[in-house]
């Protein structure tokens, strides 16, 4: 069985953890969700990211969810791939040099990544995005420019793919940008 590894942490956004932890344990994934500084059991908080007219996303409280892996244990080489959450857990993990470390990894052997939101802030800490193409949640798009990535603005529903990365703006977009990590792992969906 492929392993995944899914960087989350307190207040991602709720639907970008939940969903692709899910949908790729229902393709038949292991997934590692993990945190820093917490370990397999322990619980993060979530935050629900609503797109209501106002100038940005609201957020309001979202569940708790289970970490199922320790991140102190996580060997990146073990992963086909990394998923990274959006909302506010990407501004603090990326704080993280480990969270860098293994960020870096998934970029020197050309694995598939998926960020969503937030989650270039991860990329662009690690220093991998110099030079590639990728969307985030447009608030994020300035930092992106300035550390050498080509932001690309998308509409919130859609993904996009440069090699090994696949970027969107928000969870609306989680069957374009599930679909396309897919793509990237090697699985087959058939109907």
């Amino acid at each position: 069985m492929k392993k995944i590894l899914l960087f989350t942490g307190d207040f991602a956004e709720d639907y970008e953890t939940m969903v692709p932890f899910q949908m790729l344990q229902m393709l038949g994934y292991e997934v590692h969700a993990v945190c820093p500084d917490k370990k397999k059991g322990e619980r993060v908080k979530t935050a629900i990211h609503d797109f209501e007219g106002d100038q940005t996303y609201s957020e309001k409280v979202g569940h708790y969810f289970t970490l199922n892996y320790d991140f102190d244990k996580v060997n990146p080489a073990d992963y086909a791939g990394l998923v990274i959450a959006g909302g506010r857990a990407p501004e603090y993990i990326r704080l993280n040099p480990r969270v860098l470390e293994i960020t870096r990894h998934f970029f020197d052997e050309n694995k598939p990544v998926a960020a969503i939101c937030h989650g270039a802030q991860v990329l662009n800490a690690a220093g991998v995005l110099k030079g590639r193409k990728l969307t985030a949640y447009p608030a994020v798009g300035p930092d992106l420019t300035a550390g050498g990535a080509n932001y690309v603005e998308i509409p919130v529903d859609k993904a996009m793919t440069e090699g090994n990365l696949v970027s969107a703006p928000a969870w609306p977009a989680h069957p374009d940008w599930i679909r396309q990590f897919v793509d990237l792992l090697g699985a087959k969906i058939s109907i």
